[in-house]
């Protein structure tokens, strides 16, 4: 590991992106590296996944020239999440490699593909101290933690996602902004029992247990819901930005989230292109900075309030 310390490398901003497996963090990275490239950003894509194949957007440092989970599965004879484990456990052990890589790169915003293993954000440390290192020369990072907007219609799988996201949180201790990805597709599996910005703002979570006691399986299990939700709302830590990668709309949400978690100004430049982008995307009566546009868009209206689904129950 590289301990020079004589010259303090200029600052750089970028985002590391976390999340579940297939959650949609390449994608975000591709349509992000494009959608900051239009805005006038000199952007670099760092694949810190060795288990990502087919990468669908230039890669200007991949750890797979470094080590491969396939290379470490059959080498040591260890299954996908051991191997990959051992991989960032390696990557950590040989951060002077991606130092000398990230050297390579002045004056550019950077985005981190990271893995989608789940125990690298809220149990193991290596990722952790990857983050930390970064921190060391002069990254100014903002943790993007993606997860699937679909488990918004499923009461348990919310509340999972809740808890999740509060210990990646609390983990890995970078400024944070949590996703709710692919939004054109949040009712696929199932309507919501609550607007929107319940799930974006984490309202009161009495009502989702309310909700949730319905279920005769999971209704023996209120006690331990109920403390659950507890713990959420007393860290009050955790909401999400909605986003649809495909719209430009919901991609300038989460950047202008990104930027104001990390501190990176706009230049002059940058917006006046920000400025022309939107202008020629939408018109100039569309408003897209509330959830409400949001839901409006991608959730169809069952017609009924809180209260009237309040009274059902």
């Amino acid at each position: 590991m590289s301990t020079n310390t004589d010259v303090k490398p200029s600052l750089r901003f970028g985002q590391v992106v976390i999340g579940p497996p297939g959650s949609g963090k390449t994608t975000y990275c591709q349509g992000m590296r494009e959608f900051l490239t239009t805005m006038g950003r000199k952007v670099v894509v760092v694949n810190m996944d060795p288990a990502n194949e087919g990468i669908p957007y230039p890669c200007a440092v991949d750890v797979s020239e470094l080590i491969t989970l396939d290379d470490v599965m059959d080498s040591l004879k260890l299954g996908p999440n051991g191997g990959l484990l051992y991989c960032m456990q390696y990557l950590e052990a040989n951060l002077d490699w991606l130092e000398t890589k990230l050297k390579q790169h002045s004056d550019c915003y950077f985005l981190f593909d990271c893995p989608g293993q789940v125990e690298l954000y809220t149990h193991q440390s290596s990722v952790k101290n990857i983050f930390t290192q970064l921190g060391k020369w002069n990254f100014r990072l903002t943790a993007v933690h993606i997860v699937d907007s679909h488990y918004c219609a499923d009461p348990a799988k919310f509340i999972s996602v809740l808890c999740t996201s509060l210990s990646t949180m609390l983990h890995v201790e970078l400024p944070h902004v949590n996703v709710l990805s692919k939004m054109d597709l949040i009712e696929q599996y199932g309507k919501l029992a609550f607007n929107l910005d319940f799930y974006t703002e984490v309202m009161d979570l009495t009502y989702l247990l309310d909700h949730l006691a319905a279920d005769p399986f999971f209704k023996k299990f209120r006690h331990l819901n109920e403390k659950l939700a507890e713990v959420i709302q007393d860290y009050s830590l955790v909401s999400f930005v909605p986003l649809n990668v495909q719209d430009k709309e919901s991609m300038i949400q989460v950047l202008r989230a990104v930027d104001k978690a990390n501190g990176y100004c706009f230049g002059d430049l940058e917006e006046r292109n920000l400025q022309a982008m939107m202008s020629a995307a939408v018109g100039a009566d569309f408003q897209f900075n509330s959830t409400l546009g949001v839901e409006e868009r991608y959730v169809e209206s069952g017609g009924r309030s809180v209260e009237e689904e309040m009274m059902e129950l």
